[in-house]
């Protein structure tokens, strides 16, 4: 029989742990059930247990820290991954986790902003935030992901073993899909409903600091897992740069013969070789990354 594992990172969620356990105890009956509490002041722990989740710890503050040290921990064939605070229902996980177990997908999206996700949520910014991020990301990597942010998602063993996540905080769930997106693996996007957090139990995700931070991600992400783009486009921008400045430069040269404007043309110069420079970094690190994937590919054939 293959064996399904919850995972549930919590910090400060003694309102809401105690249903959702339960509920998941209710529809995965054989699922063990695993709550990691992350530096909780509250009681959030007890009230996990009392309800008969798994209690470990994880002292290193952060989503991206608690939900690394799961997938280490915890061996399964199928890593269904949720928050704490009751927003996502507990209903769609059998089909998600059935997609991992039975339709041999990679990871299973639970899709909330296909849904009731803008009815409910009262945090405009947030609105506004998961919409540029899965613009960003479905453009550089010419993906349809519905819903890049969201914190339901299946995993399989294959993918939650060979990912190699560095982020701390709630960053986390869009360095997954990017890691996913890039080495193609199999993605289902199943709607689900979304309600807000009931009365008493507070976002921990900072709108502005935490949004920062995942726009870094992405910046970073993109320039470790398409470098030829990345310096590509900054090489562009920056020959555009010096263009513009050049071109009345060598017009006057043209019409004159004389060059009275020296520095500019130095330092257009320097741009353009420094703009070259970085387009050959550019395929010089794609050539490595495609090599080190071809290495992978070779390890895990092994």
């Amino acid at each position: 029989m293959k064996k399904i594992a919850v995972l549930i990172p919590c910090y400060n969620e003694r309102n809401t742990i105690g249903k959702v356990v339960s509920d998941y105890k209710r529809v995965l009956p054989e699922a063990d059930i695993y709550v990691y509490d992350n530096c909780s002041t509250d009681d959030t722990a007890a009230v996990a247990e009392a309800h008969g989740a798994i209690v470990k710890y994880e002292c290193r503050q952060g989503k991206g820290n608690v939900v690394r040290q799961m997938f280490h921990d915890i061996e399964a064939d199928c890593y269904f991954l949720v928050d704490g605070d009751d927003t996502y229902p507990a209903e769609a996980a059998p089909e998600m986790c059935e997609a991992i177990l039975s339709e041999q997908y990679d990871m299973v999206i639970g899709d909330r902003l296909s849904s009731t996700y803008f009815q409910e949520n009262k945090r405009r910014f947030h609105d506004t935030g998961n919409r540029l991020v899965k613009y960003l990301i479905n453009q550089i990597f010419h993906s349809d992901i519905k819903d890049i942010m969201t914190g339901c998602r299946a995993l399989s063993r294959q993918v939650v073993k060979s990912m190699p996540l560095l982020s701390k905080g709630f960053e986390i769930e869009t360095e997954m899909t990017i890691f996913a997106l890039d080495n193609n693996w199999r993605i289902r996007q199943i709607p689900i409903s979304y309600k807000d957090r009931p009365e008493g139990s507070e976002s921990k995700l900072s709108t502005f600091s935490d949004g920062m931070k995942v726009l870094t991600t992405i910046f970073r992400l993109f320039r470790d897992y398409k470098p030829l783009r990345f310096f590509s486009y900054i090489a562009i921008f920056l020959v555009f740069i010096a263009l513009v400045a050049l071109i009345p430069v060598l017009v006057e040269y043209l019409h004159t013969g004389l060059v009275p404007r020296y520095p500019t043309l130095i330092v257009c110069g320097f741009v353009i070789l420094f703009a070259m420079l970085l387009w050959v970094c550019g395929i010089i690190l794609e050539v490595m990354l495609v090599r080190h994937r071809q290495l992978c590919q070779l390890f895990q054939l092994k």
